[in-house]
């Protein structure tokens, strides 16, 4: 069974007399363990369809099917259980809670989980070790550097071992070093397992990935192995 299975998905937005296809009728299958990039620029659908793969938004019409169930129609309560169970987020913009540690950061989605406190704090400080963050646990956001927030962000994203992880722009806000770091960093997690899905606008980025998916105008583009000739 893949662990994604779209299949012609469309996201319409009405805009008074018009319509705009966010998603045209996209079909896309992805196997457990894949490393994907989907690629794109501003405007192009990349992020309509990343909201669709994370559960944050519902097709119009279309199927998704995620590990085998069908979540096109689920109602946000099941798809909250669900974004929390089977999806780590990584985004941009760090979204670290400012006033905790990188400790606490990485806990908070456990908390949420009802984990208990030992339990929790033994899986985020496994989850910081694995980024390389073992030394900075009780730093906070302003006290680290913008790879080691991404990191903090990553380590928050798999503490609870989802199968699935979802980095939106991860390296945006980083310089080329620690760019590099955190494309590492979720290639490594790659070939521990995780279903990997980058977003991005850069093929460069891409090239991280092991697949690459071109989106532009809300429909598949392209479809092929890094390092494979565009059609």
């Amino acid at each position: 069974m893949p662990c994604i299975q779209i299949e012609d998905l469309y996201k319409i937005y009405s805009t008074g007399d018009s319509e705009v296809r966010a998603l045209d009728g996209i079909s896309l299958m992805v196997e457990r363990g894949e490393f994907l990039a989907i690629v794109g620029h501003s405007g192009s659908g990349k992020s309509t369809l990343m909201n669709m793969l994370g559960c944050l938004d519902v097709p119009t019409s279309g199927r998704y099917l995620l590990e085998g169930q069908d979540v096109s129609t689920l109602p946000d309560s099941r798809l909250s259980s669900i974004r929390n169970r089977q999806i780590g987020f990584v985004f941009q913009g760090f979204n670290l809670v400012p006033g905790l540690s990188a400790l606490e950061n990485v806990e908070l989605p456990l908390l949420y989980r009802g984990i208990g406190r030992e339990q929790r704090r033994r899986m985020a400080m496994e989850s910081l070790r694995q980024v390389g963050l073992g030394d900075r646990v009780h730093h906070r956001p302003s006290e680290m550097s913008g790879g080691q927030q991404q990191r903090t962000a990553i380590a928050r994203a798999i503490a609870a071992k989802p199968p699935l992880i979802l980095a939106d722009e991860p390296t945006g806000n980083l310089d080329t070093r620690a760019g590099e770091e955190v494309l590492g960093i979720l290639q490594q997690l790659n070939a521990d397992g995780h279903t990997v899905i980058l977003i991005t606008h850069d093929m460069g980025i891409a090239a991280a990935a092991r697949r690459i998916v071109r989106i532009q105008d809300g429909r598949i583009l392209d479809d092929r192995p890094a390092g494979a000739e565009a059609s």
